[in-house]
């Protein structure tokens, strides 16, 4: 906006704010962005029909027909191709660069195929390369698509595929799921992101795989496949140690007491520091067993194998002697970005990649160093090839900011999330600053971060930190002193007493990781909404300043901001009558996968493969008529972002509020300047005083009108008053 625009408007500063030409200060002469590269990998991924003969080990082309499905067998003739090219050696790769990768695309929508509901007759992988979704996406700010898991995933039994037991994260091949589309939409995908200055990023699975044609040849002890995954072979004079596998599965998880014979006599390292998706009956230890099996030479074996997460998901062997887990991820990896055209990967489970037996106490299995290591082989080819890489790492502090100083460009927001959810539910933002500071005092760089919004997860509480390493320090909140493992159950609780049971029934615990939720239902919850049939106009308008206030405090810092299509649409979470057989294995992250209709498509004949969740904002076309609306208020928020330059400046200052529901962020930009986003994290208008060391002598101005509304004074400091969850994100014009 320039000054002759707002020459008519009366203030109390007459001072207008030049018109920002920091992008181009940066980034003279930058090249456009390049369009996908050029397909490379043969298509070796048609699945054949099934010979009239038996699935058995010893049957040659049973054998033969699971090679043609492993991923393995694909990352070795990627890697073939792609072997003495000079474009190998095009691009720096030694060191994460986050601010590389937040140019590329600072802005995502974090998509999730089973919920987006598509026209009829059009593929997810269709919608999400759609034109005018593009344009769409423009007008509202957002810069690229993390796609979800596209995928095959599942498992294999026989000649037969067996459906994904955790959201296609349980991949089991190159190839794109028919579901979702085809390898050709994916392409199309990526061009057209590209014509419209976006970028396309996809997922990679470095912890584990579904139960594929990998594993299962690893299960027939052929060539390099057991050295994917952690498999132990257990002689058979020792399967009296083993529990027996019911007919028709084929697995048991082992309970404790067998995982601990084992680890006795010596052929398991046994208990790993947490059990994930911990379950009783389904999920109590990290192993599982198979029945006997005849492998490949018709030698009867049974096999005991490592989980991190559920059974169908066997975890990656990063240092077998083979290597070939690691091939098998590289490969993934290289297709992703050379043959299909996406910019960037998301890395699943990528803290979990070492494990090692202790000599006393549950193995090492978290923050181990071979996950460093591992993490750096993979950021490194990724950039090698030009692209960036971000990891979702829920793990403490200081394991983030260890693995992503040699690994990944960048990692979600694990560390405040939960934190700015409290101070949403409690009005009291001092939990959400105690732990901004920790991550200044860790090394964190924000602008290495993903601030997210909702997406496939629940609402994890994220207190390793507190719980794990400094379990035994002391920190203060609210004038108590706790310990960090004190601490990290105070949170726990709070955030269950407030945004579940009875103050918010349709939200739901997830084992022991979280909260099944979305963001508006964290929001109505906050408000004291007990039933979501109950909203009024006038609460749903407040829900959607709230939501916004939200959209700032992610977007008005340094890093990527990312929201999903449940935000831009406002949904709201399933009735657990709809998902009951979903959920029916204590998964309660369906409630919150409800489907969504983003550009006004539902019709008869359109689908999703989720029911439709209810929501309060409707699809973005109709948004954006209005200028009322969530998604037309939030273009001014994220052009303020670019304009500016928010995304690539560095936070230097968490400074103490004058009142608990305030928060101030100070930032230094790149061009040099001191940049302060002032939040009201309240259902109520505040003022307060904002003052740091960090803010230099100079006039305040309003990034959003432009115009200045104060003077830095004596002291370093100026006032703000702001609506109830309100926000103003301002630059420091120095003397």
């Amino acid at each position: 906006m320039t000054a002759e625009l707002e020459d008519d408007v009366p203030t109390d500063h007459d001072e207008v704010l030049a018109e920002p030409t920091f992008d181009a200060q940066r980034y003279p002469a930058r090249p456009a962005k390049l369009r996908p590269a050029a397909r490379r990998r043969k298509d070796m991924l048609q699945a054949m029909g099934p010979p009239p003969f038996e699935p058995d080990g010893r049957n040659k082309a049973y054998v033969e027909w699971l090679v043609n499905q492993s991923m393995l067998g694909d990352s070795i003739a990627m890697a073939r191709q792609l072997a003495g090219l000079h474009t190998m050696w095009s691009n720096p790769y030694a060191a994460p660069d986050p601010r590389a990768a937040v140019d590329k695309t600072a802005v995502w929508f974090t998509a999730y195929p089973l919920s987006l509901v598509t026209a009829p007759g059009q593929s997810f992988l269709g919608a999400i390369g759609d034109e005018e979704l593009w344009r769409t996406f423009q007008q509202i700010g957002i810069e690229g698509v993390h796609t979800g898991p596209v995928k095959l995933a599942g498992g294999i039994t026989g000649w037969k595929l067996t459906p994904s037991v955790d959201g296609h994260f349980d991949r089991i091949s190159m190839a794109i799921d028919p579901l979702f589309g085809t390898e050709d939409e994916f392409r199309a995908m990526c061009e057209v992101a590209s014509r419209h200055g976006g970028t396309v990023i996809d997922d990679i699975v470095p912890g584990h795989t579904g139960k594929g044609a990998d594993f299962r040849l690893a299960e027939l002890n052929y060539r390099d496949y057991p050295g994917i995954y952690h498999m132990v072979d257990i002689p058979e004079e020792a399967w009296h140690l083993l529990p027996d596998v019911p007919p028709g599965k084929d697995s048991v998880n082992l309970d404790a007491s067998h995982e601990r014979a084992l680890a006795e006599a010596g052929y398991i390292i046994g208990e790993l520091q947490r059990v994930i998706f911990y379950e009783p009956g389904v999920k109590e230890t990290n192993w599982s067993v198979t029945p006997p099996i005849y492998d490949h030479e018709g030698v009867l074996r049974r096999w005991v194998y490592l989980h991190y997460f559920k059974d169908g998901q066997p975890s990656i062997n990063w240092l077998d002697p083979t290597f070939a887990g690691m091939r098998l991820v590289m490969g993934d990896a290289l297709h992703s970005l050379l043959d299909l055209g996406s910019g960037g990967l998301r890395l699943d489970a990528n803290g979990f990649l070492g494990v090692e037996k202790n000599i006393a106490g549950p193995a090492w299995s978290e923050g181990h160093p071979l996950s460093q290591a591992a993490n750096q082989l993979i950021g490194s080819m990724v950039r090698k090839v030009g692209g960036f890489t971000f990891q979702e790492l829920n793990l403490g502090v200081d394991d983030i900011a260890e693995t992503a100083a040699v690994g990944p460009d960048l990692s979600y927001d694990f560390i405040t999330r939960p934190a700015y959810h409290l101070a949403l539910a409690t009005g009291d933002t001092e939990f959400l600053r105690l732990t901004l500071r920790e991550a200044i005092a860790a090394g964190i760089d924000q602008a290495s971060l993903v601030h997210a919004m909702q997406n496939h997860d629940e609402l994890t509480y994220e207190l390793v930190h507190f719980a794990g390493r400094h379990a035994a320090d002391h920190y203060t909140l609210g004038g108590v002193d706790y310990t960090g493992a004190d601490l990290a159950e105070h949170i726990r609780e709070t955030l269950r007493q407030r945004i579940t049971g009875p103050a918010a029934p349709y939200n739901a615990l997830f084992t022991q990781n979280g909260i099944a939720s979305t963001t508006a239902s964290v929001i109505t919850a906050s408000l004291g909404i007990t039933d979501l049939d109950s909203i009024t106009p006038e609460q749903a308008e407040q829900i959607k300043d709230a939501h916004l206030l939200l959209c700032m405090y992610n977007a008005w810092q340094p890093g990527v901001f990312a929201l999903s299509g449940w935000d831009l649409v406002g949904a709201l979470p399933l009735p657990r009558e709809e998902v009951s057989g979903l959920i029916s294995t204590g998964d309660t992250r369906w409630i919150e996968r409800g489907a969504y209709d983003l550009m006004g498509v539902a019709t008869d004949g359109a689908s999703s493969g989720m029911p439709a969740a209810r929501t309060l904002y409707g699809p973005l076309p109709q948004q954006l008529a209005d200028p009322r609306s969530f998604a037309s208020r939030l273009a001014p928020i994220l052009q303020v972002r670019k304009q500016h330059g928010l995304s690539t400046g560095t936070l230097r200052d968490v400074p103490e509020v004058p009142v608990p529901q305030m928060l101030i962020l100070v930032n230094r930009l790149y061009i040099g300047a001191a940049q302060i986003t002032v939040l009201n994290f309240g259902p109520e208008p505040i003022e307060g005083r904002v003052q740091s060391d960090e803010i230099p002598a100079g006039r305040v101005f309003d990034l959003t009108t432009r115009r200045k509304i104060a003077d830095v004074d004596g002291l370093g400091g100026f006032t703000v008053s702001l609506p109830p969850f309100g926000g103003v994100a301002t630059l420091v014009k120095e003397d």
